[in-house]
């Protein structure tokens, strides 16, 4: 028996990498799956049949999975998507938001029509397909008269959570899917779906781009059941597990996976408070006062966030 024997799983930007991870980690728990990816470039440029290559994986390791071209920028593909899973095997359990591009570059380089783009695929095709599901599980929760029990899976970084050199458009879009997610899963909660996002590592197409990190490897080139701490694979445990029954008490949670670790992330959280008494701040005041009993530094240092 699989963990999510019986459910139909959508995930997207899975022709490669740490999307190809998760659609073979749901199928093998049991899910069938609908192998979404654009097949494109990672500039976003461009299509192909990555997806096709993630499906004939999936069959020959026994799974059931179908193939899916749909353009995650575009909200009318993102429409076509949900009714693709819903067309094809009657119904859908998991979203697994994976797809994404890059045009990294410091922001006096970076042309405006590359910003939108990583966000057009980033957070825009999370939210559209999120949308989408939406909408499909609120009719079926007001159908069933109760929870429906679905899943949402959203994937941020930790360029997102903590900024990265020439990733301004890219660290944008996975912060706000952050926000994204902790609000759906307020949204959804009463509709009984679950909204998370996980934060993976490995050395996929993207993060071979940084110099020094080496070539790109594929999850289906470790063997089954052996570990690689750089396996873009190592993140689908955690989310076949958020997308399983067993995970019905996790909503609006962000966790990220390096390696062999699982890290249970906080977010913003108040870290001092002071006030002023009932009274206005006085602006040349206050710099020595937050120096004093804030930030005890007026080093260089603020400039980051200590670790």
């Amino acid at each position: 028996m699989g963990l999510l024997d019986g459910k139909v799983a959508i995930v997207t930007g899975a022709g490669h990498g740490i999307g190809r991870g998760h659609a073979l980690e749901l199928a093998k728990q049991g899910a069938k799956v609908v192998v979404n990816d654009l097949g494109g470039t990672l500039r976003g440029e461009g299509q192909g049949r990555a997806a096709d290559e993630t499906v004939a994986l999936i069959e020959k390791r026994g799974g059931i999975a179908v193939a899916d071209y749909a353009d995650v920028g575009d909200f009318d593909q993102c429409g076509e998507l949900i009714g693709r899973a819903v067309d094809v095997f009657g119904k859908l359990d998991v979203l697994v938001n994976n797809a994404g591009i890059v045009r990294d570059s410091v922001i006096w380089n970076m042309p405006p029509e590359d910003f939108d783009a990583v966000i057009r695929v980033h957070l825009r095709g999370t939210w559209a397909t999120c949308q989408h599901a939406a909408k499909y599980w609120r009719a079926a929760a007001k159908a069933k008269g109760g929870p429906v029990g679905g899943r949402i899976i959203n994937t941020t970084s930790g360029a997102g959570l903590g900024g990265n050199f020439g990733q301004s458009s890219y660290a944008a879009a996975k912060a706000a899917i952050v926000a994204v997610t902790q609000t759906l899963a307020l949204e959804l909660l009463r509709s009984g779906v679950t909204v998370n996002a996980v934060g993976p590592s490995g050395l996929t197409r993207i993060t071979a781009t940084i110099p020094g990190m080496g070539e790109a490897f594929e999850p289906d080139e470790v063997a089954e059941g052996e570990y690689h701490p750089m396996d873009p694979a190592n993140s689908s445990p955690l989310v076949a597990w958020l997308a399983s029954d067993e995970a019905d008490h996790v909503t609006g949670q962000v966790i990220r996976v390096i390696e062999d670790r699982i890290i249970w992330m906080r977010g913003w959280t108040e870290r001092k408070v002071i006030s002023a008494g009932g009274k206005r701040w006085d602006p040349t005041k206050l710099g020595e006062v937050l120096a004093q009993d804030v930030f005890e530094t007026r080093g260089p240092g603020m400039r980051f966030p200590p670790s």
